[in-house]
């Protein structure tokens, strides 16, 4: 396979084990070397350095492939001439810290991680002090990657503390945001899921320093065969899962990472999850009173309560955008060097980069901030669910992934949006939602069912996501079957 293929958006993923019946592995410690060599000039070029003078920082989550990974990029970046850093087991956010705090201030980093994707994959993620890097960037690191004959041996590394720095700094914004309450969290009962990847250390070296009761806590130890659940805030399985353990504890909160910590979401004391389109709300009213009339960038499956929550509950603006956590904190940024005050972009997978954290999108930190406000609530009798009250929901919701078996995907994709378009302008009962940044989204009213769906296009496979909400029971049938007639007429798809 071709090195480019393993580029997905601003991020590098492939198949990094055997073990799995047609996945050949494709992402390798040669070619991890390659990259990294290639990443190495390209950071040159970036903060107009000699290779010789870089420093570059590298981190993992507990995937198995990790240390022969690790050892590509040891070899790549030296083999270039410039200096490494062993950060260990890490959080994606940690590894961005290590170019902007202080004591580090290193010129670059590199986590390898895969997310939540299967134990058999890994992959890579780049940043500078500036950001992570864009998909531009990755396709130009690729292609230069493509034309090294990987030979490299020899490397030296050093080891750097950096998730211990970055702890003490997640205490201390906990202890600034509680400094007139004693700055500690005695008397707050919370329960983590780590899922068994990188999130670990937020109990011991963030909550328990601080006084909190974290008994109960979960899956804490880092193993990379995931041999509990999913790590992903969004799979259901993980989701019941923390929220049963918050139950069984009694607990006044509870908190769930992904594999490399870059995304999070919570559950309120009554055991109930708040992700998804609850964890926007949140999130958002969080920083509502510090930014009033301030702007949200969501990704494009967010809810018609949620934007009634946002604008007319909390007074904000709600720009709803695009999937791709990159498309959402791009446009956030793009948004307030206009001048606007976008200090949020997240998107309802759990990603959410406040304006005040570099627009980072930071699972701890958000926790961070939903566990100071549950304190402070606390003390005033109330619980974190308060901030959402006036937040409604659909009565039904359902996501419907329609096949594309023609070989032009992309093209039948374009072709099936661009004729959905018309035939909702001519259809009874339909409406165009405007604006709209991806696919076709519209608002309906028919037989007596009321509410929305979205057809898009997959960022990367042959898919087209479908989601229907409906404010009536049996709406959601009754949409899609009326969606299905149109698209029977179109040969290359499968139905469900």
């Amino acid at each position: 396979m071709s090195i480019a293929k393993l580029q997905n958006g601003s991020d590098i993923r492939g198949i990094a084990l055997e073990g799995v019946a047609g996945e050949e592995v494709n992402l390798t410690e040669i070619r991890a070397g390659a990259i990294a060599s290639s990443y190495v000039e390209w950071l040159a070029h970036k903060v107009n350095k000699n290779p010789f003078e870089l420093k570059i920082c590298i981190g993992h989550d507990p995937r198995l492939s990790a240390d022969p990974l690790m050892r590509g990029l040891k070899k790549g970046i030296c083999i270039m001439g410039s200096r490494v850093w062993d950060a260990g087991l890490a959080s994606t956010p940690g590894m961005f810290m290590a170019n902007v705090m202080p004591f580090f201030d290193f010129d670059g980093s590199i986590m390898v991680t895969a997310s939540h994707l299967p134990w058999n994959r890994n992959g890579l993620k780049f940043f500078t002090a500036q950001g992570g890097l864009e998909k531009e960037d990755i396709e130009l690191i690729l292609k230069k990657a493509a034309k090294i004959a990987f030979v490299g041996e020899w490397y030296e590394s050093e080891n750097a503390n950096v998730m211990e720095m970055y702890a003490a700094q997640l205490r201390q914004m906990i202890s600034s945001g509680l400094a007139d309450m004693g700055g500690n969290l005695n008397g707050m009962h919370i329960v983590v899921d780590a899922g068994n990847g990188s999130g670990g250390f937020f109990v011991k070296q963030v909550l328990e320093p601080l006084g909190a009761d974290c008994s109960g806590s979960q899956f804490l130890e880092p193993d990379g065969n995931f041999p509990n659940h999913q790590p992903n805030p969004e799979d259901p399985e993980a989701m019941a899962s923390v929220c049963k353990a918050v139950t069984d504890n009694n607990a006044d909160l509870g908190i769930i990472f992904d594999t490399d910590v870059d995304r999070s979401a919570a559950v309120g004391p009554d055991g109930k999850p708040i992700a998804r389109n609850e964890i926007v709300a949140l999130a958002a009213a969080l920083g509502a009173d510090d930014y009033p009339g301030g702007t949200v960038v969501t990704d494009s499956i967010t809810s018609n309560e949620l934007h009634d929550f946002l604008e007319n509950k909390l007074g904000l603006r709600h720009y709803r955008y695009k999937r791709g956590y990159r498309n959402v904190i791009n446009k956030a940024m793009e948004l307030s060097e206009a001048g606007e005050k976008a200090f949020l972009a997240i998107e309802t997978s759990g990603h959410a980069a406040f304006s005040d954290n570099y627009y980072l999108d930071d699972g701890a930190f958000l926790a961070v901030q939903i566990i100071v406000a549950a304190a402070r609530l606390k003390k005033e009798g109330k619980t974190i669910n308060s901030l959402m009250e006036g937040l409604g929901a659909p009565l039904e919701a359902r996501e419907i992934r329609i096949k594309i078996t023609a070989e032009d995907f992309a093209g039948l994709g374009t072709e099936i949006l661009e004729g959905m378009s018309e035939w909702v302008a001519k259809t009874d009962g339909l409406e165009l939602e405007e604006p709209n940044y991806e696919g076709v989204r519209v608002n309906y009213e028919i037989e007596g069912a009321k509410g929305w769906f979205l057809l898009r296009k997959s960022l990367h496979d042959p898919v087209m996501p479908l989601n229907i909400e409906s404010d009536t029971e049996g709406g959601v049938e009754k949409t899609y079957k009326l969606i299905k007639a149109f698209l029977s007429e179109y040969e290359g798809i499968v139905l469900p």
